[in-house]
Formats: C-alpha cells, sequence, structure tokens
C-alpha cells in the first residue's frame, strides 16, 4: 500500500475520530442528569422513559433507510445529513421550553445511530485494493471504538461535575455545540467517494415498517394513558403485529428489499436477531431508570440517594466493563467456542440484572451488579454484528449486522415504553408528589431485563453451531459499538 494512501487514511480516521467524541458525548453526558432534567421540564422520572422510546424509534427507522441511501448518493452526503440533523435535534433540546418540545429534540437526535456504521463503509471503501484491506478496517475501527468508549466516560464526568454550576440551557448546550463543530470535520476532512448502487429507496417497505412500528409504540402510550383494560391499546398493537405479514410479502417480491424478510426469519439468524432485540432490553432501555435510581433519595426506604456526579462515577465503571468485556471476546471464544462465548454473555446480563432484585441496598452493590452486567454486554455488542454476519450470505453481510443494531434499538424503543408505564405507578403519595418512581417499578425492571438476559442465551443454543465459525475469533477482530 502506498505511503501516500497510508497517511490519507490515517488523516480521514482522525477527523472521522472526532464525530465519535460527538457520539460518546450523545451516548454519555446526559445519564448523570437526567433527573435534573426531570426537573427542569417539571416532569417524573418515569416520564424521562417515553425520550429514550422516541429516540430509538427513530434510530431503528434511520439505520435501514440512511444506509441504503449512502450507497445510492455517497457515504459522505449522508454522513453529513445524519450529522445536520442530530445537530438539529440537539440545539431543540438545549432550548426546549416544554415536554413535547422536548421529545422532539431527542427523537431528532436518534439520526446519530447510523454515523459508525457509515464511518466503517468509508474506511472500508478507502483500503481496497490494498491488500489489507480488513486488517487495516479493524485497527481503524479499534481506534474510533476506543475514541467513542473514551468520549462517553469523559461526558459523564463533564455532565456530573458541571450540573450544579451552569444553568440546565447552558449545559445541554454543549452536546449542541460538539456536534455542529463535526459537520465542519467531515466537510474538511472526509473524502467524497462515488456512490456505490444504484436503483432507488424500497419506499413501500419504509412505511410499513414505519407503520409497524408506529402502531405499536402508539399502544403502548394508550396503555400509559387508557389503562392495561381498554381494548384501544390492544388493537392498536395487534394492527402493528399484523402489519409484517404484508411487509413480508412486499419484502418477498423484491431482489433488494429494505427489510429481508426471508434472510431474517432463516434458522441461521433468527435466534442472533432475537437476541439482539432482547439485549436492547437492558443494554438501552433500562439506562434511565438506573440513573434515576441511584439517585433517588434514601429516605424514601429505597434508592441510592447519590448526586449527579456520582452517578457520572457509576457511569464509567459500566462503561469501563463494556470494554473489558468487548476486548477480551477473542478470550472467551477461544476458551468456550464462538458460540458459548455468546451464550455466556448473555447469562451474564440476566445474572447482573436479577442481582439487583436482592442488591440494591449501597453503591457498592451497585457497582457490582453494573460490572457483572457490563462485561455481558461488552461480548454481546461485540459478538452479534460478527455472529450475524458469519451466519448470513457474503452478498447480504452488511445488511445482516446492520439489522443486529436495527432490533437491538426497536428492543430497547419496546422496553422503554414499558419501563415508562411500569414506573409510572408510584407506591406512595408522597413518593408522586416528589415525582420518583416506586421500589415496585424499579424491580419490574430488573426483572424484565434479567428474564431477557437469560431468554437470549436459551435463543443462541437453538442456532445451528457450524454458523458461529469464526465469528469474534479471530485475534484482531474489532468490537462495533453504535
Amino acid at each position: 500500500m502506498k505511503k501516500q494512501t497510508v497517511q490519507g487514511l490515517v488523516a480521514v480516521v482522525g477527523f472521522l475520530a472526532a464525530v465519535e467524541v460527538a457520539s460518546g458525548m450523545l451516548q454519555g453526558f446526559y445519564s448523570p442528569i437526567y433527573s435534573h432534567i426531570a426537573d427542569h421540564l417539571s416532569i417524573t422520572d418515569g416520564d424521562l422513559n417515553w425520550f429514550e422510546a422516541a429516540q430509538l424509534i427513530v434510530s431503528a427507522l434511520c439505520v435501514p433507510v440512511l444506509s441504503r441511501l449512502a450507497d445510492l448518493v455517497g457515504h459522505k452526503q449522508v454522513l453529513l445529513l445524519a450529522t445536520a440533523v442530530t445537530a438539529i435535534g440537539s440545539w431543540i433540546v438545549a432550548f426546549a421550553p416544554s415536554f413535547t418540545t422536548f421529545l422532539i429534540g431527542w427523537a431528532v437526535q436518534g439520526a446519530y445511530v447510523v454515523w459508525l456504521p457509515i464511518e466503517v463503509a468509508i474506511i472500508y471503501r478507502m483500503t481496497a485494493g490494498s491488500g489489507r484491506q480488513g486488517l487495516l478496517t479493524r485497527r481503524s475501527a479499534a481506534i474510533l471504538v476506543g475514541v467513542l468508549e473514551t468520549s462517553v466516560i469523559v461526558a459523564a464526568l463533564t455532565s456530573g461535575a458541571l450540573v450544579d454550576h451552569v444553568s440546565m440551557t447552558t449545559l445541554l448546550s454543549i452536546p449542541a455545540v460538539v456536534v455542529t463543530l463535526c459537520l465542519l470535520m467531515i466537510l474538511l476532512g472526509v473524502k467524497d467517494l462515488p456512490p456505490t448502487s444504484t436503483g432507488r429507496l424500497d419506499g413501500a417497505g419504509f412505511l410499513l415498517v414505519t407503520a409497524s412500528l408506529g402502531l405499536v409504540m402508539a399502544g403502548l402510550i394508550a396503555v400509559r394513558l387508557e389503562g392495561p383494560a381498554s381494548v384501544i391499546p390492544w388493537l392498536l398493537m395487534t394492527g402493528g403485529v399484523l402489519l409484517l405479514v404484508p411487509l413480508a410479502r412486499h419484502s418477498a417480491r423484491l431482489e433488494d428489499p429494505l427489510v429481508d424478510v426471508r434472510l431474517l426469519a432463516s434458522p441461521q439468524q433468527w435466534p442472533i436477531q432475537l437476541t439482539a432485540f432482547l439485549f436492547g432490553f437492558s443494554v438501552l432501555g433500562a439506562q434511565i431508570p438506573l440513573s434515576t435510581f441511584a439517585q433517588t433519595p434514601t429516605s424514601l426506604g429505597y434508592g441510592l440517594g447519590v448526586d449527579s456526579e456520582r452517578v457520572s462515577i457509576l457511569i464509567a465503571v459500566y462503561v469501563l466493563a463494556m470494554a473489558a468485556g468487548a476486548f477480551s471476546l477473542p478470550l472467551w471464544s477461544r476458551w468456550f467456542g464462538a458460540r458459548n462465548a455468546l451464550v455466556f454473555g448473555a447469562a451474564l446480563v440476566g445474572t447482573g440484572y436479577a442481582l439487583w432484585l436482592p442488591l440494591h441496598e449501597t453503591v457498592l452493590q451497585a457497582q457490582l451488579n453494573m460490572t457483572i452486567a457490563g462485561i455481558g454486554s461488552g461480548l454481546l455488542v461485540a459478538a452479534l454484528p460478527a455472529a450475524a454476519a458469519a451466519a448470513a450470505p457474503e452478498e447480504r453481510t452488511g445488511f445482516a449486522t446492520g439489522m443486529t443494531n436495527g432490533v437491538k434499538t426497536i428492543g430497547g424503543a419496546i422496553a422503554s415504553s414499558i419501563f415508562a408505564i411500569a414506573l409510572a405507578s408510584t407506591g406512595s403519595i408522597e413518593d408522586a408528589e416528589a415525582g420518583h418512581a416506586s421500589l415496585e417499578g424499579y424491580m419490574t425492571v430488573w426483572a424484565i431485563c434479567a428474564v431477557a438476559g437469560f431468554a437470549a442465551a436459551g435463543l443462541l443454543l437453538l442456532a445451528p453451531k457450524h454458523v458461529f465459525e469464526g465469528a469474534a475469533s479471530d485475534d484482531d477482530a474489532v468490537p462495533a459499538v453504535v
């Protein structure tokens, strides 16, 4: 590979690393200050879960559409588009005067989920013909993942340290400024490569997916508003599930559908994709409840009673545990085998959340629980995309890998809605007046995450063992974190 090409790759990776700084900012900055955001908007802790649900739905819809659009119009153009949309959402969040406005801004921020897949695609194309395309892509991705994980920790520590010293508008403007600066970085430093595909977007498939997810989410919202005894929520959710039938028929008629239902339903893929869906419950849906529980005052008889700065430290411990799990994947795969390493990771997630049920009274117990769950989560984050790629035809590896992220975000969105309903029920009048969720609500969250983790471990055992061969067993393997 020519020295000039290597230098060009190093420069591009440096500019893309700035984008991952912004991604880490969005993923880590808000977690320690969720309770402060609730106070700022005059809402309850349970209502915060609707923000996460809305953003995850937008993220789930963005992945297949923007990934396909990148092939049609160019990766740099879509990276700029996604960054611009994320910046707009971040500024709306900073200056939102109400719950509704904040919800809209928070949802629009979900466009950032496509950043890392597009960045990896850019690097992969730049290294074509080098003879070391896979190796250079993995090493470049390692740098981006390292920057992302470091940025999550730094962002969490920053917001926790500043929340009591600046106004909420000023504090929330920091991520908006960082994301806005990324636009300049992309414009100056990312090479403009020609499109790789011709054709058009599967508009009908997108509409069917959107309608299905929309009806399911509307049903979950209706449960919160009308109560579980009402018929309306169940009719809405049933309608959303039934729309999967015309989606499957539509996809079967196309050579390049937005959602390849036939591939996802294959014996090699569905256990992996369903595992990713269940994994979304804990890794995405449970983050707000964990933050608000940590900041619940102990005078209520539960909660950890810590401030935002201490919450940021807890988050740092969790992220470090995830990093340890992700980067130790080759070791676990060598010891247990590729499939059993995933089973082990899912079981650790289930164990970590199950431990919350008896152990939730001290910060030390919380750190133990989240360290165990974090190691398991890191293993799954690293291994699921590789497993999906190994179990897919060569021409559909990109789709299969991307869908692990898509279904994970859908699982997180649905879980966030369920958790919002569970946490809306307070244990006493005093809890309700203070805006705190009940201990019973938190116990429900932990129990659901534990069951999801153990169920995922069982599902992985149903997949044919041979499809995991080569997945995440390479010493050079690099986790794909989004």
